[in-house]
């Protein structure tokens, strides 16, 4: 552990003068660009021409109060599918939290958990679904383990080869899914105070001490919501492995990932029904 702390400080850098903030929010952009490039060339999930682009905006005044209490994203909705995701930012600096001080220097870890092809992408595709009902309803097991299947997905298919730092990141945030798990379970059953799951996620993770208090806040507020990321990723990952193994050599992982993005407000149980029918659960 001394040497990922260690590895981690360094990752913790200052952004450099220049990339602040036009220059990160302009390469935020051709990031995301590339993503979904990567997407449609190494036949990982099919990107429509009509799904728009997750962007970063400048944190407006009138919202800074709202900091604290939960991300600033706006994911758009089903009657407004034309217009960009946003995720309001402040400028980066070597005071963000941790979410942001660790994606500084690359936007692409959030791009795929929040934008494409995480969250964003796939309420999309979920939003214009031709059953109306699956458009509105909602699973975190099945949203979140998206997100965070979504991370380990793009980390195999080689994504981030090009940057050691990119990957520890990855690996710290399945890290943080993992403790979560416990810092959940022991709220819940009283085993920690709120100051206790704080002070936890703080030191393991490592994190900075603002978001993990409101990480702490969060759980104890919505029991079982920090479980669903991992059960979820879990979940997906034995559906894969489940389809692979049933059809064979007619398995298309594109056309696999396009059924569980297509149907992702809804849980993994029930699409894995759908798909490989009731002898296959």
């Amino acid at each position: 552990m001394g040497i990922f702390r260690s590895r981690w400080k360094i990752g913790f850098q200052p952004v450099p003068a220049d990339k602040h903030p036009a220059c990160w929010i302009k390469d935020a952009a051709a990031k995301e660009l590339l993503i979904r490039q990567f997407l449609e060339t190494h036949g990982i999930l099919t990107v429509p021409d009509w799904v728009q682009h997750y962007t970063l905006r400048p944190m407006p005044e009138y919202l800074h109060a709202l900091e604290g209490f939960g991300e600033t994203d706006d994911f758009t909705s089903p009657s407004r599918l034309n217009e960009d995701c946003i995720r309001y930012v402040d400028p980066p600096s070597g005071n963000l939290g941790y979410f942001w001080r660790a994606t500084a220097e690359d936007p692409r870890p959030i791009t795929v958990h929040e934008g494409i092809p995480g969250h964003y992408f796939q309420l999309c595709l979920s939003w214009k679904h031709e059953d109306p009902i699956r458009r509105h309803y909602y699973d975190s097991g099945a949203n979140e383990g998206i997100g965070f299947y979504a991370e380990e997905m793009m980390l195999q298919a080689g994504l981030f080869d090009d940057s050691p730092h990119t990957r520890e990141i990855i690996y710290n945030f399945m890290r943080l899914r993992a403790l979560r798990v416990e810092v959940d379970v022991k709220l819940a059953l009283g085993e920690f105070t709120l100051e206790q799951a704080a002070k936890y996620l703080q030191e393991k993770v490592p994190m900075d001490e603002n978001t993990a208090r409101q990480e702490a806040i969060a759980f104890s507020t919505g029991p079982g919501q920090a479980i669903t990321y991992q059960i979820g990723k879990l979940q997906i990952i034995k559906f894969l492995a489940d389809a692979r193994m049933r059809q064979g050599d007619k398995f298309n992982l594109r056309a696999f990932h396009d059924f569980v993005w297509k149907n992702g407000n809804v849980p993994i149980a029930l699409q894995r029904w759908e798909y490989l029918g009731a002898d296959g659960r």
